[in-house]
């Protein structure tokens, strides 16, 4: 895996990132088209702003200016670069 590249599970919640690929299994190709159209594209910004009660899932995941759940399988295809947090930028 590129250093500083991990998947939205790893993010914290309202971390900020911007995504750098999605790889899904053989299992399941169709996510990666379905991923695309919803937005989950290389550079797009993205952030997890919330969890199910149950064990995580599903994560309610902000890309651009859209929100959607994903299931935690999911998730895990889409890679992300962590944006460094900016001193003194209003939340």
């Amino acid at each position: 895996m590129l250093e500083g590249v991990c998947t939205l599970l790893n993010l914290a919640l309202h971390e900020k990132a911007r995504v750098s690929h999605v790889l899904v299994s053989g299992q399941t190709p169709e996510w990666a088209a379905w991923l695309a159209e919803i937005g989950f594209l290389p550079g797009e910004s993205t952030q997890v702003v919330a969890l199910g009660p149950f064990g995580g899932d599903p994560l309610v995941v902000r890309i651009a200016d859209s929100t959607f759940a994903l299931r935690r399988a999911e998730a895990a295809c889409v890679y992300v670069e962590r944006l460094p947090l900016q001193q003194g930028a209003a939340e």
